[in-house]
């Protein structure tokens, strides 16, 4: 026979009166614990009823959290959200792992209001047990199905950060980065990213050993032991979102070595060939923008030469001969070639960067037809930037506040600032001997992000481009990285005899997990 709201209420109170003689009413706790049978309206006093006495019966405490998850899988919602409210009173002791195992299942919920009510009761769980807690996300993370993993790394990411530091002890942040080094052996793409946001926040990890255990965390998923497959859409994806966690823990202590050199010896002599998931992505611009960034935290290369002729070799193919010179002959005569601008600030910075360390690579390492021919491609390639550098300062001048912030008028300033950065880089190679002593801005990175970064112990001093900041009144500053995407995904004009593109630059793409779609 089903329990009636009077029986409850009677026993509730016989528990409630009994005090210090609690235990001796085990049959009254055993009547609330039957309430999970009853109507909804039993079922929500049960729902408060059995946590509350839950202590004092330990030889029940398997029966009492079953009848409690009953009434979590209940159909009514409004008794799933009471049950689960009060699942945080069950977290004592040995319980703590299996009560967060519990609310992380329940993490799947599809009730905006439920699954915000798993959210609070794992956040409290988290202040009483924290290790405990995450032992059951972790176990649900590496053995729950695929919805439960998910929303557990997205809860992970979002509220670990969140929590104070006495909850976040040295013990506990060792236990968050063991546990997702196992779960970093298989992972998508989203999952990975997600991940790393968690570890790379954690207070044992701010040092120079602790960014390094990072990067090699990072190495491992890149697979730079391995061959690149530049047919392979997914593994090329792989490398750039590794490459992309990697690229804010470089510094002059943690370097960026390993990726240089498998970006110079795998990747820039399949340029051509790479592929990419994501529609519309310029997937060899991305590439060398990301080389470009890297190319400042580079330690000492075993292969530095061959790595230097690599670059100097891509960087010709995308620097044309003037027209007359070129193998075509009268064809070449009517038509201009296209400069790349883009693609050269990438590299020309990238071999800046490395040639600091073999400052005698082009007098001693490149043949001397070899040298002439580079020199006649800068030449020819300087003429063109003068060109565009007039006009766009031209197009700019007067241009301020709300006019500036106009899609063509932004795109001109990125252009103004790519050509004044390659115009730069120019002068310091036609120095006799070649000179590496210029520093310039990439024209992708934000300038108050780049006057941050002169704070950090990089060992660069990065300083804005000057030379705009004389040319045009001073931006709005902004927080986040500023990427310029055009309607028709490129900038497209013609000055004089000359054709610039500038591609805008797409992230955050994924990779599969292992057996998993």
């Amino acid at each position: 026979m089903a329990v009636t709201i009077e029986e409850l209420y009677r026993n509730y109170g016989i528990l409630a009166d009994a005090k210090d003689n609690l235990s001796q009413h085990k049959d009254a706790y055993q009547v609330i614990l039957d309430g999970v049978k009853g109507g909804p309206k039993e079922k929500r006093l049960a729902a408060q009823f059995i946590p509350k006495f839950f202590s004092s019966f330990p030889e029940l405490a398997d029966a009492a959290i079953n009848a409690q998850l009953d009434l979590c899988e209940d159909e009514d919602v409004s008794i799933r959200r009471q049950a689960i409210k009060e699942l945080p009173r069950f977290a004592t002791g040995e319980n703590i792992l299996r009560v967060a195992d519990i609310l992380t299942q329940l993490l799947q919920t599809e009730d905006t209001a439920e699954f915000n009510q798993v959210n609070t009761a794992l956040v409290s769980i988290f202040k009483s047990d924290a290790k405990g807690t995450l032992g059951g996300l972790f176990s649900q993370i590496l053995q729950g199905e695929d919805v439960v993993r998910e929303r557990a790394i997205k809860f992970l990411s979002l509220k670990i950060k969140t929590l104070p530091e006495d909850v976040m002890t040295k013990e506990v942040e060792d236990f968050v980065f063991a546990e997702t080094k196992k779960v970093l052996e298989d992972v998508t793409g989203e999952e990975f990213v997600l991940l790393m946001r968690v570890v790379s926040g954690l207070r044992i990890l701010q040092t120079v050993s602790g960014r390094q255990q990072l990067v090699e965390l990072v190495v491992e998923q890149a697979f730079l032991e391995q061959a690149l497959n530049p047919a392979d859409p997914d593994t090329v994806d792989r490398l750039l979102q590794c490459t992309r966690q990697a690229l804010p823990l470089f510094s002059k202590n943690v370097h960026s070595t390993r990726f240089v050199t498998y970006f110079c010896e795998h990747v820039l002599p399949n340029l051509s060939k790479l592929t990419t998931p994501v529609a519309d992505l310029d997937i060899q611009l991305e590439v060398l923008k990301l080389l470009a960034e890297m190319s400042p935290y580079c330690g000492d290369m075993e292969k530095l030469e061959s790595n230097l002729n690599m670059l100097f070799t891509k960087l010709v193919e995308y620097m044309p001969l003037p027209p007359d010179e070129a193998e075509n002959g009268e064809n070449a005569v009517s038509e201009e070639p296209k400069l790349q601008f883009s693609y050269v600030e990438c590299l020309l910075f990238g071999f800046h960067q490395l040639g600091k360390k073999l400052p005698d690579f082009l007098l001693d390492k490149v043949e001397a037809e070899q040298l002439k021919d580079f020199k006649i491609r800068l030449q020819y390639f300087a003429r063109g930037l003068q060109v565009y550098i007039r006009q766009l300062r031209v197009a700019l001048q007067g241009k301020t506040g709300d006019s500036l912030k106009t899609d063509e008028n932004k795109i001109k300033v990125v252009a103004l600032k790519i050509t004044n950065n390659i115009n730069v880089l120019i002068k310091d190679l036609f120095h006799n001997p070649p000179s590496y002593k210029s520093t310039v801005t990439l024209s992708w990175k934000p300038v108050q992000k780049m006057e941050a970064a002169a704070a950090r112990p990089s060992g660069e001093e990065i300083s804005p481009v000057s030379t705009i900041k004389k040319q045009l009144p001073v931006l709005p500053r902004r927080d986040a990285r500023q990427i310029y995407n055009p309607p028709s995904g490129k900038y497209s004009a013609t000055i004089g005899t000359y054709a610039l593109e500038i591609k805008s630059l797409q992230v955050d793409v994924g990779f599969n997990r292992k057996n998993r779609k």
